[in-house]
């Protein structure tokens, strides 16, 4: 979003783009990570102005604050009291979509690649639209969400920051094996995490499934695999993977602000669960044992050691000219 607001007749003949200083300091850090720049004169500019950049002198600050509404609107979401037509309720649910472009900022630095947050096309298209849906959910269920997509990750990351239990959740949904034994896919998913926190949660999804299916932590899951299996015995499709943590009630950023905290949730899903899990590839065919050898026995009507009749033995040392039923194509001279 621009920062300066301006008059619909502004922006009516011209497209206007924003690009923030967190924007430019990222994409000169993965130009720098990638050695993207070879000459020595150029790659000295861009060290500077990243130092720059850094600088905390230099004005180029990273978002660090959810606005001058964050506290009404956290204290009204918490008591269920908090209205559609509030006008804080638009700011703050505005100033989250930024703090997950950001966080994709922060994750695209740490990562040395590109980090995007998701937003549909149809949000693109029509912007009004997606923030009023933003403030419709904000106060009715007091969480506000956002998804951010990881280049060759199992599958995008959902953050949702609810505002009334004063949690950050961080999820992500892993398909499930198409072949094995129901235990065996569970223990599929639990051996790619073996350093993954004790509290992180694990739902199991099946065909047919109505509502929520079973949850377990992963040291449920890892002492009992059989425990995430429902007793209707249908097809396992997918494992939904959870992390809870603490939001900062401060609407600043530092140690127990709501910036900081939802940086570092997101940090922290990715470095302890999301970056260690493959998605699964089925394994490819195997031949059959005991099946019969290609038969080396001679065609019908032929005998043994005989060549048909419009077949004749080719000599070592002859050229194609000599070779039966062979002739050599014409090529220009200047070739």
């Amino acid at each position: 979003m621009h920062p300066v607001p301006l008059p619909r007749t502004k922006t009516q003949t011209a497209r206007l783009f924003h690009l923030s200083w967190s924007q430019i300091q990222t994409e000169a850090l993965l130009e720098q990570s990638n050695k993207s720049v070879s000459d020595p004169d150029q790659a000295w500019i861009l060290a500077e102005f990243i130092r720059y950049l850094e600088h905390p002198r230099s004005g180029a600050l990273d978002f660090d604050d959810m606005g001058p509404s964050w506290v009404h609107v956290r204290d009204h979401a918490r008591t269920g009291t908090l209205h559609p037509h509030d006008k804080g309720a638009a700011e703050v649910a505005e100033r989250f979509g930024g703090l997950i472009s950001f966080a994709a900022m922060q994750l695209s630095r740490d990562l040395g690649t590109i980090v995007r947050p998701m937003v549909a096309q149809a949000q693109l298209r029509d912007p009004a639209r997606y923030l009023h849906e933003a403030v419709g959910a904000l106060t009715e269920t007091g969480r506000l969400q956002g998804a951010l997509r990881v280049p060759a990750a199992v599958a995008p990351i959902k953050i949702t920051a609810d505002l009334r239990a004063g949690l950050i959740h961080c999820a992500v949904t892993v398909p499930a094996p198409r072949d094995g034994r129901p235990a065996t896919r569970v223990n599929w998913l639990v051996r790619q995490l073996k350093t993954a926190p004790g509290h992180l949660c694990i739902e199991a999804s099946t065909a047919w499934q109505r509502g929520h299916g079973p949850v377990r932590t992963i040291s449920q899951a890892r002492s009992d695999p059989k425990s995430l299996l429902d007793e209707t015995g249908h097809e396992l499709r997918s494992f939904t993977l959870s992390l809870s943590s603490n939001a900062g009630p401060a609407r600043g950023q530092g140690h127990g602000s709501f910036v900081s905290s939802v940086l570092a949730a997101v940090e922290n899903f990715y470095t302890d669960v999301v970056q260690h899990i493959k998605p699964w590839n089925p394994v490819p065919p195997k031949v059959r044992e005991g099946e019969p050898p290609l038969s080396d026995e001679p065609v019908p009507g032929e005998a043994a050691g005989q060549q048909p009749d419009d077949m004749h033995p080719v000599p070592d040392s002859a050229t194609p000219a000599e070779i039966p039923g062979t002739q050599l194509p014409q090529y220009a001279s200047s070739w």
